[in-house]
């Protein structure tokens, strides 16, 4: 088998046509790479793999086209027949000549990735993935080649078919689609020979191991049966060398049910143990807290999804995978809008896009839009759009949440008081949490209404009313919930806010908390990284990301030992952190004789012991915790500690608010100079370089 593969080896670059492959390979792969990621600074190399694909259909055929056609014409291929050696060895040693030439392109390409992250951040899995993917593409297809140069004595003919079967390859989905929208048994016969499909999942992210196993299998299958067909001729030529391997036609049929057996297992098989996600955001995973959700659920529900199976969205597509595989009660189902166009008025009037789904359980029911699943930011300069994060696991989970429970939990949001409004991102988190909302001024009522679960006091502006203080307690008292945020008001009084506090033995310190330690605030002093504690409210948090709170007061809790009283500070200052007084006049952030020394709480969860049941208050010391400006400096921790605490109030067991995966990291900064350095390197003199090289090669053997 060597001798053969060094004999073919040598014979591609003696006779210029393994230099133009390279060259050919290289040239396209160099100008969308140019164009992707150095011109439009993209910084995923599959962009670049996807859309030279299509280069297989014309290279291919070109380099196997002679490979065993040319010998059959010229007869040389009975000297090596009639050889002492296997039909097997012939056919890998020249199958391997050939991967070894394609193996060099895809050698330089591994060096792109290393070169874009030099502008930035690079998904580097996700790219080496792809460099994977072109990869096992390749091989197959070059597979295929070789088998349908076994075919004929003409090279051209060998050629022409090789782009046939390669574009029938290529195109097998959108033929099975046009076949049958829903599916039937010839095409599950046809998608056997989908060539592109997983290459296209890998390309988003996710090594597919049964993609995988697919063009391996694929692969040996067309070479075993490039041996029969050589087998074939072999018999034909000398009937004394028949033996075991000879051609048959029981084993080509016994090894192509094989190969159709061990894909159709990888196919059943969850897509949790057979697909591994390298997205760098784990795009495609879902999350400790939907598994811990999904875990508990204990009735039937089903997720309809509103389009043709073969034509959904590859990342919502596998997002649904992983809840199907993750639960026996869930159970997703694709309805094609095209065979039934009124399915979805059964469960609402409002006209819902293609991919939309539909979350049904016995109780209630649940419209996902497909224009939720992707958060989509615009740019009204040019009226262009980006889309910047997924969110289907959050809008998935929260749906499932929202059809199963039994009755939706009640938050009240006081107002009349000057507090701050919950931003749209935190009134959606509220949404996804299936927490109903509704502001309420309590002097509009007689007491807190007996349906809340959670009363929230947003940094208020200004100071209760006695009455409206004494509704607040009244409702602890009977068990009732409390979040209360606190806002610094300089040199006003808040007696009723602080009786508030003062009842579950707690009190705010004067002034704002200045951190001395510098690795608890962020540029000033006055921007605090507290300290996490552990705890329900901060799962997901603690050890993992910071919590921004700028102009933080400090928390002092009375007496921690107090017998009815049990204390979880949830985030704190260091030692050296003490509260400034009288900051109007700041002029520098040294602690003066009146400034109180810490360290402070700056949130504390409180929960009093009372004959019947228990008071719980949580108290935050920043009045801008909960806003998008602080929630962005620390990458959504803020909003995730806005969904705990809510969670835990409104009796969830883990909280179902999955914040959106970020889509894409950054783009690249390339600057000029850089592009017209790298752009031509890449698309012009490394391809012209290899025919060059090819060529001098070439002329030289030519003159001898």
């Amino acid at each position: 088998m060597f001798a053969i593969y060094k004999r073919e080896l040598k014979s591609y670059f003696r006779t210029f046509i393994g230099f133009l492959f390279i060259a050919v390979t290289l040239f396209f792969l160099g100008m969308y790479f140019s164009v992707y990621s150095l011109i439009n600074r993209y910084p995923y190399f599959a962009y670049t793999v996807s859309a030279v694909a299509f280069v297989f259909l014309i290279s291919v055929p070109i380099l196997t086209m002679r490979v065993l056609a040319d010998e059959k014409r010229s007869k040389t291929d009975q000297l090596i027949l009639t050889a002492p050696v296997s039909v097997t060895s012939i056919v890998v040693g020249k199958f391997l000549a050939l991967l070894t030439v394609f193996l060099i392109p895809v050698v330089v390409i591994c060096f792109y990735p290393l070169l874009m992250s030099r502008f930035g951040t690079v998904p580097m899995a996700e790219s080496y993935l792809a460099i994977l993917a072109y990869f096992l593409y390749g091989m197959t297809a070059i597979a295929i080649g070789l088998f349908i140069s076994s075919l004929t004595e003409s090279q051209v003919i060998a050629a022409v078919l090789g782009f046939g079967v390669l574009f029938l390859g290529y195109m097998m989905s959108a033929i099975c689609s046009l076949i049958s929208s829903t599916g039937n048994w010839l095409t599950k016969i046809l998608g056997c020979f989908d060539l592109y499909t997983h290459f296209g999942e890998m390309l988003s992210g996710t090594l597919n191991l049964d993609g995988i196993v697919y063009y391996f299998s694929l692969t040996i299958l067309v070479l075993f049966l490039t041996v029969q067909s050589i087998q074939k001729r072999r018999y034909s030529v000398s009937a004394k060398h028949l033996s075991v391997g000879a051609y048959s036609t029981g084993m080509i049929a016994v090894s192509v049910a094989i190969v159709i057996a061990v894909n159709l297992i990888m196919g059943e098989m969850p897509g949790t143990w057979t697909d591994i996600d390298l997205t760098g955001n784990k795009l495609f995973s879902l999350t400790d807290q939907t598994r811990e959700y999904v875990a508990t659920i204990q009735e039937d529900v089903t997720i309809y999804v509103l389009v043709n199976e073969d034509n959904q969205d590859v990342t919502l597509k596998q997002t649904l995978e992983r809840y199907d595989d993750l639960s026996d009660y869930i159970t997703v189902e694709y309805v094609d809008p095209t065979v039934n166009p009124m399915f979805y008025r059964q469960y609402t009037d409002s006209v819902i896009t293609t991919n939309s789904l539909i979350v049904v359980s016995d109780k209630r029911n649940k419209v996902i839009n497909y224009n939720d699943v992707y958060e989509i930011t615009y740019d009204y300069t040019d009226y262009s759009s980006t889309t910047t994060g997924y969110d289907g696991e959050g809008q998935i989970t929260s749906a499932l949440d929202y059809v199963l429970s039994d009755d939706l939990p009640k938050l009240y949001i006081t107002e009349g008081h000057g507090e701050y409004e919950l931003s749209s991102s935190f009134n959606s988190a509220l949404e996804k949490e299936n927490v109903e909302y509704e502001t309420i001024n309590l002097m509009d009522y007689d007491a807190v209404p007996e349906d809340a679960a959670c009363l929230l006091i947003n940094g208020s502006a200004g100071d209760f009313s006695e009455d409206d203080k004494n509704k607040v307690i009244a409702y602890l008292e009977n068990g009732g919930k409390v979040i209360l945020i606190t806002a610094y008001l300089g040199d006003a009084e808040t007696p009723n806010l602080d009786a508030i506090l003062d009842y579950m033995g707690m009190e705010v310190a004067e002034g704002i908390v200045v951190e001395q330690n510098a690795e608890n605030y962020y540029s000033s002093p006055y921007y605090l990284l507290p300290t996490v504690g552990i705890s329900t409210y901060t799962s997901g948090i603690y050890n993992t990301y910071y919590i921004f709170a700028p102009y933080a007061q400090g928390i002092m809790i009375e007496d921690e030992t107090a017998e009815d009283i049990a204390y979880t500070t949830l985030l704190s200052t260091s030692a050296d952190a003490f509260s400034k007084i009288g900051i109007e006049n700041l002029e520098d952030f040294e602690k003066a004789e009146e400034d109180i020394d810490g360290p402070f709480a700056i949130g504390v969860e409180a929960v009093k012991t009372l004959e019947e049941g228990e008071a719980t208050l949580v108290v935050y010391g920043c009045e801008q915790l909960f806003t998008d400006n602080a929630n962005a400096m620390v990458s959504g921790a803020n909003q995730m500690l806005f969904t705990n605490t809510i969670s835990e109030f409104v009796d969830h067991e883990v909280s179902i608010s999955i914040p959106v995966k970020e889509y894409e990291v950054s783009m690249l900064t390339i600057s000029q100079s850089s592009i017209l350095l790298w752009a031509p390197l890449v698309t012009v003199i490394l391809p012209v370089g290899f025919l060059v090289v090819g060529f001098v090669i070439w002329f030289k053997r030519r003159k001898r």
